[in-house]
């Protein structure tokens, strides 16, 4: 099977699918694998990187041309036509949130496979939560330059300063994006709360954090009461395949103080507060209601060398069995690959983007 490497054009994405140490992985397991010129610049691998490790550099066109198209982030639309009946595409979609990425899917005829819907045991989503370690991590971090008064923020260190009290962060959502948010909050000596529906996620965070982070509830009341009294609210909720639930309402965002930020990890399914909306890492912040926002859709691609690794560790062998196998029989071989299809043959195929979208569930591959 060939395998194909574009380059990731959205804003500031210097991520790549492939590494030079996957692509010699794959090419040992029989495959052929074409990268674009270039399309490891960004996180330091040359082209000669690519041809040591046995594979072809070629243009955007022949990357496209490949019977697997592997990615980080969504195609674009103009993408999208590139593509063809019979390809596929791995890559992180998030077409929940983007009805115009999911319509040009649909008539170019590929099969989309999306990272984000593929489940491992017990639910987990494995392709995902390097990403979102790496998002939770730095929601911290720049929470943090939101807060400055240059940004409009009101000026808060995050972990204050001997006489002086650190800043408030609360984080709505526990998951794997929330807990390190908290991590890195906590490690900065701020006053974190972590706020979860999940009782039995609330004890496992209350045991790891041993008092250093609150969790509560995430009832509407304790919500509402912990974010009006926040210096940096960081959302981070998660429904697979699904548009992200709005926490706060512009009403509540507009009672928060004013200089407070907020920093949505969920902006790429179509983020959790009412008053978000996708920014890039060239404009990353706004100001709306008085409070700082920041809802940039491809966080980890600021630190696209760790981001690119981390995801590489994860993908690489789902990669391999698409090219081994196909992707049917891999398919069958693993029931949690098979969760992530979400097009094929001009058909939604994953029920909550189908419900998201409000368009005709296919519910089995033809």
């Amino acid at each position: 099977m060939r395998i194909g490497v574009p380059k990731e054009v959205k804003v500031h994405e210097n991520r790549v699918g492939l590494t030079p140490d996957s692509v010699a992985e794959l090419i040992a397991a029989g495959a052929d694998v074409v990268v674009q010129a270039g399309a490891g610049a960004g996180v330091g691998f040359a082209d000669d990187d690519y041809r040591g490790a046995g594979a072809r550099i070629g243009s955007v066109q022949e990357a496209f041309a490949a019977d697997l198209v592997v990615k980080v982030k969504e195609p674009l639309l103009h993408e999208c036509e590139r593509l063809r009946p019979g390809q596929v595409l791995f890559t992180y979609l998030h077409l929940a949130a983007d009805r115009p990425q999911a319509l040009a899917l649909m008539e170019s005829g590929a099969t989309a496979i999306a990272y984000e819907t593929v489940t491992g045991a017990g639910g987990a989503l494995p392709l995902l939560t390097p990403m979102s370690e790496v998002a939770g991590r730095m929601s911290i971090q720049v929470g943090a330059f939101a807060l400055q008064n240059a940004n409009g923020g009101c000026g808060m260190l995050l972990g204050g300063v001997p006489g002086v009290a650190p800043a408030r962060v609360v984080i709505i959502g526990g998951g794997v994006a929330g807990a390190n948010a908290a991590a890195m909050a906590v490690g900065l000596q701020a006053d974190v709360t972590i706020l979860d529906k999940s009782i039995t996620r609330l004890r496992e965070l209350n045991a790891e954090f041993q008092g250093r982070a609150r969790v509560l509830m995430a009832s509407r009341h304790n919500v509402l009461t912990e974010t009006l009294a926040a210096d940096l609210v960081v959302g981070a909720v998660l429904v697979p395949g699904a548009a992200a639930p709005k926490l706060l309402t512009r009403d509540m965002v507009r009672a928060m103080r004013d200089g407070a930020a907020l920093v949505d990890i969920s902006i790429d399914q179509g983020g959790c507060f009412e008053t978000s909306r996708p920014t890039t890492h060239d404009d990353p912040i706004y100001v709306d209601e008085g409070v700082v926002h920041y809802c940039v859709t491809n966080m980890p691609g600021a630190v696209a060398r760790t981001s690119t690794q981390a995801l590489n560790n994860v993908t690489l062998p789902y990669v391999r069995a698409l090219a081994t196998h196909g992707w049917r029989e891999a398919f069958r071989r693993d029931a949690g690959f098979a969760a992530g299809l979400n097009v094929h043959d001009g058909a939604i195929r994953h029920p909550k983007v189908a419900e998201a979208l409000e368009l005709r569930l296919v519910a089995e591959a033809a």
